[in-house]
């Protein structure tokens, strides 16, 4: 039997589409956001998956590294 956490949708799933300041300039970052996992793509040429943990922090779990100051941004804008 699951348990009512894995079956209930996580709060603001959904697709994100935002300008983020990168390497010295704004660019478009798009995340999609599914349960704890985040999907970033900036600028059409870096791609990272992020994860939530338990005490709100994301942590990177794969892709090109993002800087911290971006991983704060992205939190900020999706997680509030």
């Amino acid at each position: 039997m699951k348990e009512d956490k894995d079956t209930a949708p996580a709060e603001r799933d959904g697709k994100y589409e935002f300008e983020i300041h990168y390497s010295g300039r704004e660019v478009n970052c798009k995340v999609e956001k599914e349960q704890n996992k985040l999907t970033v793509q900036i600028d059409n040429n870096i791609n990272a998956e992020l994860s939530i943990q338990e005490d709100g922090c994301l942590v990177q779990t794969g892709g090109n590294e993002l800087a911290d100051s971006a991983i704060d941004y992205i939190k900020k804008r999706i997680l509030g």
